[in-house]
C-alpha cells in the first residue's frame, strides 16, 4: 500500500502520502484505531485495513473525493 500511495503522490502534485511506524507513534495508532496493518486513511473520510490491489485503492481514493471511478477516465467533450 505504501508503494502505491507514494507512486500516486509522485505522479500528482495534489496527492501526498505518509507512512507512519505505529510502534514509534502510538498516539497516531490510537487516534486512527489501528488494529492491523497496513491501515490506510484517505482524507479522514475513508479508511481500510489490509493490502488491496491498486485498482481498488484508486477507487477508494475517488470515492473519498466524491467521484465515481469512471469519471476519472472520461474525456472532455469537444
Amino acid at each position: 500500500m505504501a508503494r502505491a500511495a507514494h507512486a500516486f503522490a509522485m505522479a500528482n502534485p495534489h496527492i501526498s502520502a505518509t507512512v507512519v511506524e505505529v510502534e514509534e507513534f502510538p498516539e497516531l495508532a490510537q487516534r486512527y484505531r489501528v488494529m492491523g496493518v497496513p491501515k490506510t486513511v484517505i482524507n479522514e473520510t475513508a479508511e481500510f485495513t489490509g493490502a488491496v490491489p491498486d485498482e481498488l485503492f484508486m477507487t477508494a481514493i475517488l470515492q473519498a473525493l466524491g467521484k465515481q471511478a469512471n469519471e476519472s477516465n472520461e474525456q472532455p467533450e469537444t
